[in-house]
Parts: C-alpha cells; sequence; structure tokens
C-alpha cells in the first residue's frame, strides 16, 4: 500500500511537461457524473483550447442505435487536488455528433440565458446550500445510525460536535479543502439537523459559473466519498418519518437588488416567483413532494408563501436585507437533487427576462 500511495502521489512535472484531464460530464439520469482521463502535451488554462472529447452514450442510456457517440466540449477548468500539480478537472457538457445538446445537458439553454444582455446587466449571484446525507456501503443506512435502528431525535446533531452527534466529519473536511485547492469558491460547511447529514456551500458565484462550481464540487464529494468507502445520497428525503430532508436552497441577489431600493426589487421578483410556482417546482428535483411537506422547515409543495426570516416559507427574505433596504432572498424550494444549471437559469429567467 506503500508503494501504490507513492505511485499516487508522484509529481509529474518533475520528470515531463504532460498533464493529466480529467473531462467530467452529467450522466444518463441528469443526477449522476462520470469522468475520465486523458493526457494533455502541457498545461492548459482556458477551455475553448481544449480537444473535445466524447464517450459512447449507449453505456450511460444517453444514446442508442448504430451512432451512440456523445460529444464533450470543454466549458469549465479546475484544479485537480487528486492528481495536482498542473494536472485538471474539466467540467463539460455533452452534445449529439449533429452538435444539438443531448437531454441531459442543461448547460446549454442555461448559457443561453446567462448571456442575454439584460441577464448580464444584473450580474446575478448565488449561493448554494447543498445538503447531502452520507450512508454506511454494505448497510444502505445513514452514517452513524445503529443498524436497522434510530439514533436519538433531532435536537443535538446541527452543527454539533462529538462522537455521538457528527459522524462523517473528516469526509467533510477533506472535501472543503479539496475544493478550495480546486478553486471552487465553497464559502462554508455544517452539520445538518439529521445525523448524517451535512451541507456545503457554494458563492457567491457570478451566473452559470454557480452550476459549474456546484457539479464539480458534487463530483469531488463523490470521488471522496468513494476513497472513504462511503456512498453519498443527494434523495431529499433520504429517511422516511420525522427527520429533516435535504435540500439545495438556492440564495439570489441582481444588480439592483443589491444596490439601495433593492427591496423593492426583491419584491416584484418574489411576485413573479409566486405567479411561476408550480413551473419552477416541477424543475426543482425528482422527490421534492417527500420533502416539502410543510413540515420540517419547508412550506408545503402546493403552497407559495414567503416572509422575512421564516424558514418554513417557500422565499425567505433576512433580517438584514429587511433592514437595509437591500440585499438577496433565499428560495428554500429547491431539492437537494436539483440540477443547478436549471434552478440558476429559471430563477434569473423569472426574476429578470419575464413580463407577467
Amino acid at each position: 500500500m506503500s508503494l501504490l500511495s507513492d505511485l499516487t502521489n508522484l509529481n509529474l512535472s518533475e520528470t515531463t511537461e504532460k498533464v493529466i484531464a480529467e473531462y467530467i460530464w452529467i450522466g444518463g439520469s441528469g443526477t449522476d457524473l462520470r469522468s475520465k482521463a486523458r493526457t494533455l502535451s502541457g498545461p492548459v488554462e482556458d477551455p475553448s483550447k481544449l480537444p473535445k472529447w466524447n464517450y459512447d452514450g449507449s453505456s450511460t442510456g444517453q444514446a442508442s442505435g448504430e451512432d451512440s457517440e456523445v460529444i464533450l466540449h470543454p466549458q469549465a477548468i479546475f484544479k485537480d487536488p487528486f492528481r495536482r500539480g498542473s494536472n485538471i478537472l474539466v467540467m463539460c457538457d455533452a452534445y449529439s455528433p449533429r452538435g444539438e445538446p443531448i437531454s441531459t445537458n442543461k448547460r446549454n439553454a442555461a448559457a443561453k440565458i446567462f448571456s442575454h444582455p439584460d441577464v448580464v446587466a444584473e450580474e446575478p449571484w448565488y449561493g448554494i446550500e447543498q445538503e447531502y446525507t452520507l450512508f454506511q456501503k454494505d448497510t444502505q443506512w445513514p452514517l452513524g445510525w445503529p443498524i436497522g435502528g434510530f439514533p436519538a431525535p433531532q435536537g443535538p446533531y446541527y452543527c454539533g460536535i462529538g462522537a455521538d452527534k457528527a459522524f462523517g466529519r473528516e469526509i467533510v473536511d477533506s472535501h472543503y479543502k479539496a475544493c478550495l485547492y480546486a478553486g471552487i469558491n465553497i464559502s462554508g460547511v455544517n452539520g445538518e439537523v439529521m445525523p448524517g447529514q451535512w451541507e456545503f456551500q457554494v458563492g457567491p458565484a457570478l451566473g452559470i459559473s454557480a452550476g459549474d462550481e456546484v457539479w464539480v464540487a458534487r463530483y469531488l464529494l463523490e470521488r471522496i466519498t468513494e476513497i472513504a468507502g462511503i456512498v453519498l445520497s443527494l434523495d431529499p428525503k433520504p429517511i422516511n418519518g420525522d427527520w429533516n430532508g435535504a435540500g439545495a436552497h438556492t440564495n439570489y441577489s441582481t444588480k439592483t437588488m443589491r444596490n439601495d431600493g433593492g427591496y423593492e426589487v426583491i419584491k416584484k421578483a418574489i411576485s413573479n416567483l409566486e405567479k411561476k410556482h408550480k413551473e419552477h417546482i416541477a424543475a426543482y428535483g425528482e422527490g421534492n413532494e417527500r420533502r416539502l411537506t410543510g413540515k420540517h422547515e419547508t412550506a408545503d409543495i402546493n403552497t407559495f408563501k414567503w416572509g422575512v426570516a421564516n424558514r418554513g416559507a417557500s422565499v425567505r427574505v433576512g433580517r438584514d436585507t429587511e433592514k437595509e433596504g437591500k440585499g438577496y432572498f433565499e428560495d428554500r424550494r429547491p431539492a437537494s437533487n436539483m440540477d443547478p444549471y436549471v434552478v440558476t437559469s429559471m430563477i434569473a429567467e423569472t426574476t429578470i427576462l419575464w413580463k407577467p
């Protein structure tokens, strides 16, 4: 194992200028991630300078027939915390050989919204709170829970410390540092209300970069849990009953919201979100109806309500925003398994481009 570790941590720059690029893309379910590596002749910092690549779409359920080739288009580059040195991670989106975005490529449509002049002028910022649950690999039961049984009721676990309250902190801290190394704008982590459940926050991130960073942060977490022999779950309600679900609360502001008088702009944006509540809910993640019950810090899925400092609302406005008359708001509806390209672009379209 010592030799294996030494080989894994070899510094390639000591003997060669070649670089390993790990191409990452979204799989057939729309929530799973896939990746494969290729060798480059030297360091690359601009994704447009990277070669396109391909994969067999029939193996991921994304293509069929005689021509199952899917083309990967590099879109964003991050430093690789596993191989280190000049090696990189490359977030890609996927297209048919004819150049059409495949069904799981939500980035393409999002990029069109974020490139609209009205959206560009508003400089939309996002802060995404990604909740997730760690499961024991062999038992498919949350980490830290007695096999087939239940821990003490919720209460001491949120931001808790101690061997009987916090489960998986080494994974969480490893992921935190890996994200910082990669260049992801991760702003914090914390233990969540249900034991074995954690959260990391990405942002503030501008426009399409929020989606890129959340997806690569998820990739890093999946790789780290793989190493640890732990299973990562983004299920919005991993355990039924009186336990909190897992969401991806999305904090949002525009340039006019952040300036004086922004509170009135925020209220108008929330009004737009209310009018398009059903459309947003339909796009905010699979299984979200199991989470949005009106209990456990959620609003009912069929009801839209907003409030100041109200964590049981669909949309929450912070006390500081109300007091200062400008700032941001939090959309609490997205599920933990939502596609960040969909959610971020949809919020921008509804609040900036849509005219009721």
